[in-house]
């Protein structure tokens, strides 16, 4: 299984999201049973999609990640293409859908 990269400051995000053209965010917090819940589930999911650069933010330790990208609730999955914001989802993710989404833009990237 593919594993996330630990990103433990906000230029480390900033450097991870600016170094790849397709990056992926989990952004999660201590005591959310949401958040360790669902990080298997979307770590098994990005199996599908070797060429997303996958990193991980916890909030308790990262706190500025709150004012850079609005967060407000965990966890939150952001996908970036060139550095750009194509995909959030937070909270409550629908696999199935949030699937579909990655998706449409992998085959745009990168090509059937």
């Amino acid at each position: 299984m593919r594993e996330f990269e630990d990103l433990t400051s906000l230029e480390t995000v900033d450097t991870f999201i600016q170094n790849s053209k397709l990056s992926f965010i989990y952004i999660s917090k201590n005591n959310c049973s949401v958040c360790h819940g669902l990080l298997p589930q979307v770590q098994a999911l990005m199996e599908k999609y070797p060429n997303i650069a996958l990193g991980h933010v916890n909030v308790d330790t990262v706190e500025e990640i709150v004012g850079r990208f609005n967060i407000f609730t965990a966890p939150v999955l952001l996908l970036f293409v060139n550095g750009k914001e194509y995909i959030r989802e937070a909270r409550i993710v629908h696999m199935d859908l949030f699937e579909q989404k990655i998706d449409k833009i992998y085959e745009n990237v990168v090509g059937p």
